[in-house]
């Protein structure tokens, strides 16, 4: 996998495009990257019509306080895991009006990781309000480089995933 340095804010535009076109509102909820999914599109003229806001659960304490994740969940599976992805983007739409949530959970290096979840695996989750709370999708990516090109491509990955959904 190439390596990404830089956020494309081209697909940034495209999700902004789709969503606006769906009247849709997305919230984000973060881990590992901090908020700079939300940073990235709120940074888009418009971003108001469309985005509805985002919650960054760096801590343990923070998944299960804003977004409803399960110490019990946390306590078995672990933060960077696909149960705890799917907790987190379907929390997301619980704690607010949104009608799409990505969620994002990782090590981004350069400490944190082991043999099991080395540096720069992060985990997805996708989830939509249709009109039940649902995950529809999880995803396991490992990113190449430093702390900060890990970051950068989770970010488009999630948008990605937000535009793969939506078309």
């Amino acid at each position: 996998m190439q390596q990404q340095r830089e956020i494309n804010r081209a697909q940034a535009e495209q999700l902004a495009v789709a969503l606006s076109a769906r009247g849709l509102r997305l919230v984000t909820v973060e881990s590992c990257t901090g908020g700079l999914v939300a940073a990235t599109l709120t940074s888009l003229p418009g971003s108001s019509n469309w985005f509805e806001g985002a919650f960054v659960t760096y801590r343990l304490s923070a998944k299960t306080r804003m977004v409803g994740v399960e110490p019990q969940l946390l306590a078995a599976s672990g933060a960077v895991s696909e149960p705890t992805a799917r907790a987190m983007a379907e929390g997301a739409l619980q704690a607010c009006d949104a009608d799409l949530s990505v969620s994002i959970t990782g090590v981004a290096g350069p400490d944190g990781g082991d043999i099991i979840t080395p540096v720069g695996t992060v985990w997805f989750g996708w989830a939509l309000r249709a009109p039940e709370i649902q995950c529809i999708q999880t995803a396991e990516m490992e990113f190449p480089g430093d702390r900060s090109a890990v970051r950068v491509q989770a970010v488009n990955a999630a948008i990605d995933g937000l535009l793969q959904i939506l078309n």
